[in-house]
């Protein structure tokens, strides 16, 4: 039998979810995403749990949405068109979740942090990189818009000039970058990483869980009210790009190189 995409583990109140695809870099495909969101159920019905961990298999994190499946049925625009929508919509459900749990989650950052994998790390409560992780929103590089939230989350956490120059240019980030914008809490070296995620998990199942989870909740209305209707206009958005010459000519290009879609140009 073949291993699941995502691993759930569950050690001293604290629950790990692991994206358990090390072969694609753990892209963000529909399989994986209906497998998460069954582990997030589980952490949020289980009171043992206080804390969780969202990390990646292989030593990457995410790098985004899964361009297999996006082009599985072929080139056909209204084909594609059809198919990103469902993944998109998928993506959403994910970082909606992942603020509806009233605990707090963690995701340890590592090698690729890239389009819906970032997106998702922004939406957790707080974020540990490894010095080895490298972030991307990489979706103008195939004439996409950002999904899983990321044009929303950025502009609610640097702002809309630094968010613009982000999704627009594309441009690759290193850890200390991600640090500088304070969008990540703590970089770390990648030896140091488990140990650092363990010590904020543990500290934080120490504290008052009805507090964390009414601050989380009240995180919710004034940093994130918007959430659910940006993910609504991304699917909107998303559709509409999947049909473009931009989308077919691009993601054409990098299948033809073979080169990751989150390595940017």
């Amino acid at each position: 039998m073949s291993e699941p995409l995502v691993d759930y583990q569950v050690e001293k109140h604290i629950a790990t979810i692991t994206f358990n695809d090390p072969k694609s870099l753990n892209a963000f495909g529909t399989p994986l995403k209906n497998q998460v969101l069954v582990a997030l159920d589980k952490a949020e019905a289980d009171d043992q749990v206080r804390v969780i961990i969202l990390q990646g298999a292989g030593g990457n994190f995410s790098s985004g949405g899964d361009i297999k499946e996006m082009l599985s049925e072929g080139l056909d625009k209204e084909v594609v068109s059809t198919k990103l929508r469902g993944m998109v919509e998928g993506a959403g459900e994910v970082s909606l979740k992942l603020r509806q749990v009233h605990k707090p989650i963690i995701a340890k950052l590592e090698g690729a942090v890239a389009g819906a994998g970032m997106n998702l790390a922004l939406t957790c409560d707080f974020r540990i990189a490894a010095d080895n992780a490298k972030f991307v929103q990489a979706f103008v590089n195939i004439g996409l818009v950002p999904d899983a939230g990321g044009i929303y989350l950025l502009n609610q956490l640097v702002g809309a000039a630094k968010a613009t120059e982000l999704v627009m240019l594309g441009d690759k980030l290193k850890a200390e970058d991600m640090a500088r914008l304070n969008l990540v809490n703590n970089v770390v070296s990648a030896d140091e990483l488990d140990a650092t995620v363990q010590a904020l998990a543990l500290r934080l199942s120490q504290l008052p869980g009805k507090a964390l989870a009414a601050m989380k909740e009240s995180f919710n209305v004034h940093a994130f009210a918007g959430l659910s209707a940006a993910l609504d206009t991304e699917v909107e958005q998303q559709t509409v790009m999947a049909k473009t010459d931009d989308f077919i000519e691009g993601v054409s290009a990098f299948i033809a190189k073979r080169k990751p879609v989150y390595q940017g140009k």
